[in-house]
């Protein structure tokens, strides 16, 4: 048994050793993921130099890569909004946006990784209620909400656009209005739909009593034509020609006239 302990022991301290060299090995580089980029710091100093995606190597004594995100992201805030007609409205925003790469050394020297938290949100916590304040709470309940984000979107990327980050979009995900002015807007808007519905179905009977009246103003031309065609030779013309008809028929019949108006009784 005494034979094998060295064997055992020789494998393990390879292993260790094996173990040690690959750390060291992958400690001296670094891997760069796509939708990221890196900025390397050197005694607590940013280089100018910005890293794409890849692998580069690393002194890790004296050096480490900060890792920047690029990829678009998704910021989810709830805010209390004044509104024009004094109420406050509690929405749920959903700010999307991407840093841009190459402001990305700017940004970490003057701002830091919290971004987000410096420039956007407090950016959007004051040029939201600038924008919420000129509407009443109704419109954020419609779609007006569409335009009100819209704005909020434009405040924002005209001050934080210049600094590198990119708004895609500011979307106004849930409102939350006081439960009375709620259920009131909601009846408004019932009572309104209501009303063009019933707009809409008058229209529709006016426009088929207007077609009913020319559909009886022609019927009555019609007859007013034919009455003036039926003058008294036309009507003795086509009673000689019901009498022709009459007595080509091969059944035999009783014609009782007048000369003028024939009576026929079938004789079967």
């Amino acid at each position: 048994m005494t034979i094998f302990r060295p064997i055992k022991s020789i494998k393990t301290k390879s292993f260790i050793i094996l173990a040690i060299a690959t750390l060291c090995l992958s400690a001296c580089f670094t891997v760069i993921r796509p939708g990221e980029v890196g900025l390397k710091q050197t005694f607590g100093k940013l280089k100018e130099k910005i890293y794409t995606p890849g692998v580069y190597p690393l002194n890790f004594f004296i050096t480490k890569i900060i890792k920047v995100p690029t990829k678009i992201q998704n910021l989810l805030v709830t805010e209390d909004l004044p509104t024009k007609d004094g109420l406050n409205v509690r929405a749920e925003f959903s700010i999307i946006y991407r840093l841009q790469p190459e402001k990305a050394r700017e940004i970490v020297a003057n701002i830091g990784l919290n971004y987000d938290d410096v420039i956007i949100l407090s950016v959007l916590r004051s040029s939201a209620p600038n924008v919420s304040a000129q509407h009443l709470a109704k419109d954020l309940y419609t779609s007006e909400r569409m335009a009100i984000a819209s704005e909020i979107s434009k405040q924002i990327t005209d001050v934080i656009g210049k600094r590198g980050v990119t708004i895609e979009a500011v979307l106004l995900k849930s409102i939350k209005l006081p439960e009375n002015l709620a259920r009131s807007i909601e009846t408004k808007l019932q009572a309104e739909q209501e009303a063009q519905q019933m707009e809409f179905v008058l229209q529709r009977e006016k426009k088929e009593a207007e077609r009913k009246v020319i559909e009886a103003e022609g019927i009555k031309k019609s007859q007013q034509i034919i009455a003036e065609g039926l003058s008294p030779l036309i009507i003795q013309y086509r009673s000689i020609e019901a009498f022709k008809t009459l007595s080509t028929s091969p059944n035999a019949k009783v014609i009782i006239t007048n000369g003028g108006s024939p009576m026929m009784i079938d004789v079967k």
